[in-house]
């Protein structure tokens, strides 16, 4: 038996009591972005996951091929209708067992799915205010770089961002740099110079970070980096924009009392679209 908020009720009754991902926070995850029935950027989602499960030693099973998290993924959201636009998690954790050391390495896996209103990305106009978050740092460590259901950074970081009046928030790592922002990477426009964070600082290694980097090295006269970004660097920015799979663009308006430009962003977006329909 077990208390559920107050009342006695069997331990059968709540799939929590043994949750690993629960009890340990001992999951990944991979959020996705569906359009007309088909996952953007499915290998790169598919090979991150992948990655992550090893990073965490997981035991992957022989049947879970990229042909079957296409598969498994598409079919819920075929079941909810969700074909034109939607975005999926698919959330694995290890099975249940075990303290700290769990008896097994096996894997269950969970997927649901949300509706989107817009197929193509596109940029929202409206002002977007940031401002750092310097409650706690990010790691500059590997388990910073995937994907894991231990969030607490993020989520204290965006109660701190709502109490204050702020879009989002700027993570730094334990070096006191720039590193990403609540929910994705960042990316700054100084001069003709476009730089982004290296993963060695403990940045995820994004999937639309990816995108984003392969498309603007095509950009005549735009120099494309991974270099280390202090917090003194934001406030020389022409243009500052954050990047995940599901928004895709971001541009960031203010910074304290400095105010930023989006063209980069807004020309990225164009670029982006022309990618996503020729998949």
């Amino acid at each position: 038996m077990i208390n559920f908020n107050g009342t006695i009720v069997s331990q059968d009754a709540n799939i929590l009591t043994q949750n690993r991902a629960f009890l340990y926070g001992d999951a990944v995850f991979e959020t996705v972005k569906i359009i007309n029935n088909k996952i953007l950027f499915l290998e790169d989602h598919y090979f991150r996951l992948m990655a992550s499960m090893r990073v965490v030693r997981m035991e992957i099973p022989m049947n879970f091929t990229m042909e079957y998290f296409e598969e498994q993924i598409l079919s819920v959201v075929k079941v909810n209708q969700l074909e034109r636009s939607s975005r999926a998690r698919i959330t694995i954790y290890r099975n249940d067992g075990g303290y700290y050391l769990p008896l097994s390495n096996t894997i269950s896996f969970l997927i649901h799915t949300i509706a989107l209103e817009n197929t193509l990305y596109s940029i929202d106009q409206k002002e977007y205010e940031v401002d750092l978050y310097k409650d706690f740092y990010v790691t500059k460590q590997l388990l910073s770089s995937i994907k894991t259901t231990n969030k607490i950074i993020n989520i204290t970081g965006s109660i701190y961002a709502n109490e204050n009046g702020l879009d989002n928030c700027i993570l730094l790592n334990d070096s006191k740099n720039v590193v990403e922002v609540l929910q994705g990477n960042i990316f700054m426009l100084l001069g003709n110079k476009l730089i982004t964070p290296p993963v060695s600082e403990g940045c995820l290694n994004g999937v639309m970070r990816k995108q984003i980097l392969g498309l603007a090295k095509k950009i005549e006269n735009l120099e494309v980096v991974e270099e280390v970004i202090s917090p003194f660097d934001i406030q020389k920015a022409d243009e500052l924009f954050v990047t995940n799979v599901i928004k895709g663009i971001q541009p960031i308006t203010k910074y304290r009392k400095k105010e930023f430009t989006a063209k980069l962003a807004n020309e990225l977006v164009g670029k982006l679209n022309e990618a996503v329909n020729s998949i």
